[in-house]
């Protein structure tokens, strides 16, 4: 697993994090984007449930630890200049905290210049998340 994680270019990013952004590996739908450091990754490939370091919160953060929808991995690419992560995941629930199933949930196209939200939220939010933080 080392020689894995050594082959990523951690110094290049700021604070050791890399943008990791996670895919649906049945549909290839883009769920969302988070960033990862060493000991992300590590958990990740140990577990099998995709670990992201969370900026706001200064630690590391699996998803689905306070919703319970998580993201089951699946594998990893990494982009050419290896500094960058594509994480295939199987989603349990939706991956929003809004309760989308993608963070990717507003559009706007050529013809309509205003924000179009394209899915439905699975859950509300204010009840998934009462008194957690």
């Amino acid at each position: 697993m080392n020689s894995i994680i050594d082959q990523i270019n951690w110094d290049k990013a700021d604070g050791g994090l890399v943008p990791a952004v996670v895919q649906d590996a049945d549909t290839k739908e883009v769920l969302m984007l988070g960033f990862m450091n060493r000991a992300a990754l590590e958990k990740t490939l140990r577990e099998g449930k995709v670990t992201f370091w969370t900026r706001s919160r200064q630690k590391l953060w699996t998803k689905g630890e306070t919703s319970g929808n998580t993201l089951n991995f699946v594998s990893l690419r990494i982009n050419c200049n290896d500094d960058s992560l594509l994480v295939l995941a199987h989603p349990i629930g939706a991956t929003c905290h809004t309760g989308h199933p993608t963070c990717y949930y507003r559009e706007v196209t050529a013809e309509e210049q205003e924000w179009q939200t394209v899915t439905e939220p699975q859950f509300d939010p204010e009840q998934v998340y009462a008194g957690k933080t």
